[in-house]
């Protein structure tokens, strides 16, 4: 058998096996419409895809990240469906759920304790794909790590056989992350908030359009993405799925009237809300979820927020700061900064917002002019 022969037999051996791959792989994208799944995504297909742009927020807590080389994907896996195992035969239905909305926003309100649904909404995160790198108990707080959405990358049989064979070859050049916070309004209701953040990557070209390099760069918060895990959520606690959909998909409110930024002089300034203490409260933990903002603890009762912040222009060149974030976990260069944010009622019907330094002193700085302005602009919309 001469060499070209032999050529010809192993290629004829690869289109067979490819084949017989595509119509195995097709038959399965078929069975499916679903337009959101991060499992296999970005977060599980390397070890250090884990942080586009936001990470010009601060990390929290150290005590919270999930670090390199303490466990293996396979193991990971592996607990997540011993842990849904054991719990298929026990669970039962949550009663007294609702969605809440105002304007664009909607949260989950359920009749129960938060230290009960914590443990749950924890799970539900991780029978999604995702790994947690924020895991607060205390505070009620919870973040994911980076996932890329698969649903996204068109299935078409091809494309679905290669995939199989080698997973890394599409890639939606999209992340999305979510923070989830539970509010104990009283000892037995809680709220659940759940917000979405997105990274695009994007490529930087020369004056002739050739592209040099890529880097992530945030997107758009997407509110129908924290719909369907609203919806989903629902189902994990107990809801059909047509009563959770059917109840996400109710027509969205009213919005509150919007936020104004008050300048009260000696580079002092102020926002205020013609919301009550409750809603203000509310709609303030929601914009700090959605900015680059980090809360470390809160206190209603005094209508505090601690939280830290990094400016992206502490940073310095994006391109060396992304670099940097992919190879290596130590965020001590980020300069995070310390603030409290300030919820004060002052009146039925009314709130005003103050941002203090690290000691509860008023932040007169240009920072704290331009974390004000970033709240207002979140609280607008």
């Amino acid at each position: 058998m001469n060499l070209l022969q032999l050529l010809r037999r192993y290629l004829a051996i690869f289109v067979v096996a490819l084949a017989v791959t595509a119509v195995l792989t097709a038959c399965k994208s078929v069975t499916t419409n679903d337009t959101v799944d991060y499992k296999g995504s970005g977060a599980v297909r390397g070890p250090n895809l884990a942080y586009p742009p936001d990470l010009i927020t601060a990390q929290a807590d150290r005590r919270y990240i999930v670090q390199d080389g303490t466990a293996t994907m396979s193991e990971y896996n592996a607990a997540v469906k011993k842990s849904v195992q054991m719990r298929s035969n026990v669970m039962t239905g949550i009663p007294g759920m609702r969605i809440a909305r105002d304007g664009e926003r909607r949260w989950l309100v359920v009749d129960k304790p938060a230290t009960e649904l914590y443990p749950q909404v924890k799970d539900f995160w991780q029978e999604n794909g995702f790994l947690l790198v924020v895991d607060s108990p205390s505070t009620g707080i919870m973040e994911t790590d980076w996932a890329e959405n698969r649903a996204k990358i068109p299935q078409d049989w091809l494309r679905s056989a290669l995939n199989s064979v080698l997973d890394s070859i599409s890639d939606t050049g999209e992340r999305d992350k979510y923070k989830t916070r539970l509010e104990a309004t009283k000892p037995t209701e809680t709220e659940i908030y759940i917000t979405q953040k997105g990274a695009l990557e994007k490529c930087v070209s020369d004056t002739t359009g050739n592209c040099l390099y890529t880097i992530w760069t945030p997107r758009p918060n997407d509110p129908e993405l924290e719909a369907v895990f609203l919806a989903r959520l629902m189902e994990r606690l107990g809801m059909t799925q047509e009563q959770a959909k059917a109840m996400v998909a109710a027509p969205l409110g009213p919005k509150t009237p919007k936020a104004v930024y008050v300048q009260d002089g000696n580079n002092q300034g102020h926002i205020e809300l013609s919301t009550g203490f409750d809603r203000s409260w509310r709609d303030v933990g929601l914009a700090l979820d959605r900015s680059n903002f980090t809360v470390e603890d809160r206190n209603r009762a005094n209508g505090v927020y601690f939280v830290r912040y990094v400016n992206a222009k502490d940073v310095g060149d994006s391109k060396g700061f992304f670099s940097n974030l992919f190879s290596s976990k130590d965020d001590s260069n980020l300069k995070a900064k310390k603030y409290q944010v300030l919820v004060k009622s002052t009146g039925e019907n009314s709130a005003s917002i103050y941002v203090q330094d690290a000691d509860g002193k008023p932040e007169n700085t240009p920072a704290g002019q331009q974390l004000l302005n970033l709240l207002t602009d979140q609280l607008s919309k």
